[in-house]
């Protein structure tokens, strides 16, 4: 199972620089372009961007912070992905698209000193973002959805195995 969460990993971190790459060389200094549009409305455009600080460029300027927590949040999701991988394979898939997401704008940031966004949502007049972004987020919150919702605990599994073992249940 680590096996195949290292492999998409790499392979979610692999597609983002990708298409930054692809994003530096068809959209840095062009005008904005048209994506996704429906019924004559803008959807989604594709507008190049350089974010100097974190989600929503918060804190610009400040990259020795926005590096450190990047960095402390991807060992927090690294180790509990290295403690939990038999757990839950579902928090674990969607810890890996946390962590390839981190790992995606840290690549920038060290490689360039900013993180390259190019996805503008005209519906909602959001904030321009990544695929890197997009992982973070949808990673985010499925793990909470599961955990609220589905994740059963270790504490089921002792119960279970208590069981199974012998031992009665208190309704014995």
């Amino acid at each position: 199972m680590i096996v195949l969460m290292i492999i998409l990993i790499a392979l979610l971190t692999v597609a983002d620089q990708l298409i930054k790459v692809w994003a530096v060389n068809e959209l840095a200094g062009g005008p904005s372009r048209e994506f996704i549009k429906i019924a004559g409305k803008e959807i989604v455009n594709l507008t190049y961007t350089e974010n100097q600080g974190a989600a929503f460029s918060i804190m610009s300027g400040k990259q020795w912070f926005t590096v450190g927590f990047a960095t402390v949040a991807l060992i927090i999701f690294a180790v509990y992905i290295i403690r939990n991988y038999r757990n839950s394979r579902p928090a674990m898939i969607f810890s890996a698209m946390v962590v390839s997401g981190g790992i995606g704008n840290l690549i920038d940031r060290f490689r360039i000193g900013y993180v390259v966004d190019y996805i503008e949502l005209k519906v909602f007049r959001f904030a321009i973002f990544n695929f890197a972004d997009i992982c973070v987020t949808v990673g985010v919150f499925l793990l909470m959805v599961y955990i609220l919702f589905f994740y059963k605990g270790r504490t089921n599994e002792t119960t279970e195995t208590s069981v199974k073992a012998g031992e009665g249940t208190p309704d014995e």
